[in-house]
């Protein structure tokens, strides 16, 4: 499948969730969902009943930026943070510029691009094996992004094992536009595609009504 927007997917895989979607986890669910973003760029989710709100997806970009998992200002704004705060502390693991962070993942990025066009290499992983025990209480929903360079563009494949469509990509697919914006600039290069690859798209029944 291919969108030309963020909203274009959104009002596209909403309905399509919800007519064939499993039931399954106490959700309507897609697996082995793949679509592509054409214009990364446009990342506002203009669809009225989303509610999509810009200024919340930046703050979350910025805190993501930091690389900073302390959760407790973000869940002021969010609640949905405070919920996925490991006990006894106001971490989460869900702060992806923490792995963009860790061993210089990102500068790698962009140095192997720079290195070679053609590079297959140019990969962030959002888990450490390490610290997979404490998954249980936050696990990251996007588990890969990888950055390669196609007829002189940018381009992203985002490798998911479980999201939310409401929510998670929605604001995932912001911040993630965020960071092609970022790399393609160090690179002086144009924005591609950006590939979604999902092992369990689905929708939460709160949202089972929120478009008729």
């Amino acid at each position: 499948m291919k969108f030309k927007t963020a909203t274009d997917a959104f009002e596209n895989l909403y309905p399509l969730i919800m007519n064939i979607g499993e039931d399954y986890a106490g959700t309507k669910a897609l697996f082995n969902c793949s679509f592509s973003l054409e214009n990364p760029e446009d990342k506002v989710i203009k669809t009225p009943e989303r509610k999509f709100k810009q200024d919340y997806a930046e703050y979350e970009w910025k805190w993501y930026l930091e690389g900073n998992r302390d959760a407790k200002e973000i869940g002021q704004i969010a609640k949905i943070w405070n919920n996925m705060m490991i006990p006894g502390t106001t971490n989460v693991n869900s702060n992806y510029g923490f792995f963009w962070n860790y061993n210089n993942q990102l500068r790698k990025v962009v140095s192997e691009l720079r290195r070679n066009k053609e590079s297959r290499r140019a990969i962030v992983l959002h888990y450490l094996i390490h610290e997979m025990d404490q998954y249980k209480y936050d696990t990251p929903c996007n588990i890969a992004l990888n950055f390669y360079i196609k007829d002189g563009v940018l381009n992203l494949t985002v490798f998911a094992r479980s999201i939310d469509l409401v929510y998670g990509f929605s604001n995932d697919q912001y911040t993630f536009a965020k960071l092609m914006e970022k790399v393609a600039e160090e690179l002086a290069i144009p924005l591609g595609n950006m590939h979604w690859f999902v092992t369990n798209l689905h929708i939460y029944p709160r949202h089972y009504e929120l478009i008729k």
